[in-house]
């Protein structure tokens, strides 16, 4: 099947019903295979500061997102050093992966996007660390960084770009706040940070990146990339002479 076709498949069935069915029914009815293939190994989990995992963290720098409320499956499947097969769709400006799925090259267990999600409630927490990596949303948009020690500090993206330079790479940080410590990792939403203790300023209250419905965001967002795959590949190499034509505008 072309990359077009691909594509088009891919748009349609996301859109088809709304992203409520696409989740309802996409992990038992559609082939997640015929979205592009990510490889890489697992360098860590990306918890949420709830004590969930909303992705994976890949030893080259890409992050793997996938709804929370798939935690359960996710750790049991995938560990830390396994080498993974990601289904889903790239972000175009940040190394950030939408996933449909996620499979262990050894083992072959696959873990699909499906079904709503749950929430947790945070504790307190603080960390102190060097800045190792700036991590994103969905959108693509700067949500918290990565401290060397592996532990995830998320902010509201409005908040990360005011605070940007004292999230910079390399940089020292001080972080208060609630959140999750436990065998999966540590991760909090920031309340106050700074460069030491003595210089904490406040944070605005998170929004985390999982509302009530980021599971649907999920997939509003998988099909915004793929229409917007399928405009890149009709204007592209595709669009030339004999490629299929472009379907008639949306009525």
């Amino acid at each position: 099947m072309s990359r077009l076709k691909t594509a088009l498949f891919a748009a349609t069935l996301l859109a088809a019903g709304g992203a409520g069915l696409a989740y309802a029914q996409m992990d038992s009815t559609f082939d997640f295979d015929q979205l592009p293939a990510i490889h890489g190994k697992v360098a860590q989990y990306l918890p949420t500061p709830r004590g969930d995992v909303d992705g994976l963290l890949l030893d080259d720098g890409t992050e793997v997102h996938l709804p929370p409320h798939l935690s359960t499956q996710l750790v049991f499947a995938v560990k830390p050093g396994d080498t993974v097969t990601i289904h889903g769709l790239r972000a175009r400006a940040v190394k950030m992966v939408a996933a449909a799925s996620v499979t262990n090259d050894a083992s072959h267990v696959t873990v699909a996007v499906s079904g709503p999600p749950h929430m947790r409630e945070g504790t307190e927490l603080s960390a102190e660390g060097t800045v190792q990596a700036m991590l994103y949303g969905m959108r693509g948009e700067m949500n918290g960084v990565l401290l060397a020690d592996g532990t995830v500090v998320h902010l509201p993206p409005p908040e990360a770009q005011r605070l940007a330079a004292t999230l910079a790479v390399g940089k020292p940080l001080v972080v208060r706040g609630e959140g999750y410590a436990g065998p999966l990792g540590r991760a909090l939403d920031a309340r106050q940070i700074g460069p030491d203790a003595a210089h904490l300023v406040a944070v605005a209250a998170p929004h985390g990146p999982w509302g009530e419905h980021g599971w649907r965001e999920h997939m509003d967002h998988m099909q915004g990339m793929m229409h917007g795959m399928m405009g890149n590949m009709m204007d592209g190499p595709d669009s030339g002479p004999g490629a299929p034509p472009a379907p008639p505008p949306a009525q």
